[in-house]
């Protein structure tokens, strides 16, 4: 059955790349990561946290309102993107559009302390719950913007900005809503979550504790590294959705597929990611393999994590694989906004018509115009998600 073609009108994130398409463009362009050091437990680590310049807008945001100075930083991320993609969009106060951004793990700041706050001192404070409920999100984008949509919220874990898209595309399809704001938003770059990390045994550590020197903290798409290089990022994008095309999109939804992992433990996936094989060929089902010019891995840096899906790549397109790619060498892994900006990246190439491959990875050379791109995203619990994108 031919399904009605959905436009991505405007696209806004705010992360350690920057928040202009210009400017995160020419980061895209260098070869130069966005990490720096982070002492946990007296070793040094790293983390991706926001530029100089996305920082001024996150402190102007939390001062223009004094009911946002108790927002945590993953709220306040969505709302910066969100203004800026509808602005984009040339969506107005009179339009009516549904909102669905999600997060991995939500306030994650706010949440710690007030945890730690109640462990010293026996007492909730009152903003305790209302500043901490997944829903929160969303719900502070909505009176932000004073739309009259429906408002969504969810945790899907790593897949969870796709899995919004996804949600957003069945609205529009089923005639609920003619537009869509979609995306992720997360801020976890606190202690006690990368403690969580480093306990799975997958966080990047420094080569020289000494100087705490690596080449390239994350080695995404190393299929030759020993060890498991993850790194945390933090950040947030968004994307104005709209039944139909339009003649201001940017590129087309022309695929969605989805899947889940039959586990063997809570955070496993097959050899060969056979969620990531249904999800692909499902946002593949009315193309030819040949006509996919480059697919955006999740490729989180983690040794399985990074083969399997490679493998899984390997088992739906044989030997004649797209162009791959990821952008967590550079940004490293924002979870729930993860699939988001993977997105992001793909229409930016499509718009250069240029590859941005990863540096230390196996050298792709392109060979004809950028019109077709599949980005993936898995989470824990074995959720995939696959979008097609056409220009």
């Amino acid at each position: 059955m031919q399904q009605q073609t959905i436009s991505i009108t405007a696209i806004a994130s705010i992360s350690p790349l920057g928040t202009d398409s210009k400017t995160i463009w020419e980061n895209y362009l260098h070869e130069n990561h966005c990490f720096t050091e982070h002492v946990l437990d007296h070793k040094k680590t790293f983390v991706a946290t926001l530029d100089a310049n996305s920082e001024q807008v996150v402190g102007a945001l939390r001062e223009s309102d004094h009911k946002y100075k108790s927002l945590d930083k993953s709220v306040l991320y969505a709302i910066a993107a969100s203004r800026k993609a509808i602005e984009n969009a040339g969506w107005t106060q009179n339009d009516v559009f549904g909102i669905n951004i999600g997060s991995s793990r939500g306030a994650t700041v706010l949440f710690e302390k007030h945890h730690r706050d109640y462990l010293q001192t026996g007492k909730a404070q009152t903003l305790a719950s209302p500043t901490t409920t997944l829903g929160n999100i969303s719900s502070w984008v909505a009176h932000d913007l004073q739309s009259s949509g429906p408002e969504i919220s969810h945790s899907i874990t790593c897949s969870t900005a796709l899995h919004a898209l996804l949600n957003g595309v069945a609205w529009l399809r089923a005639g609920m809503a003619d537009k869509f704001l979609i995306g992720g938003s997360e801020a976890p770059l606190t202690d006690f979550t990368i403690a969580q990390m480093r306990a799975l045994k997958i966080y990047a550590e420094s080569d020289n504790p000494q100087s705490g020197h690596i080449e390239w903290p994350n080695r995404a798409l190393d299929l030759e590294k020993k060890r498991s290089t993850m790194i945390l990022g933090e950040g947030a994008g968004v994307c104005c959705l709209e039944i139909g095309a339009t003649d201001n999109a940017l590129a087309y939804i022309e695929g969605i597929g989805y899947a889940t992992e039959i586990l063997e433990h809570n955070i496993s996936i097959s050899a060969e990611a056979t969620c990531f094989q249904k999800s692909m060929k499902m946002a593949l089902e009315n193309t030819e393999l040949s006509e996919v010019d480059v697919i955006v891995m999740h490729a989180p840096g983690t040794i399985k994590g990074d083969i399997t899906e490679y493998n899984a790549i390997e088992k739906v397109f044989g030997k004649n694989l797209p162009l791959l790619t990821t952008n967590k060498w550079k940004i490293g892994h924002t979870f729930g906004a993860s699939g988001i900006l993977s997105l992001e990246f793909a229409i930016l190439m499509m718009q250069h018509n240029r590859f941005i491959g990863v540096p230390f990875a196996k050298a792709q050379t392109q060979t004809k115009p950028i019109r077709k791109v599949l980005i993936n995203a898995v989470g824990f619990g074995g959720n995939a998600v696959s979008i097609l994108l056409s220009l």
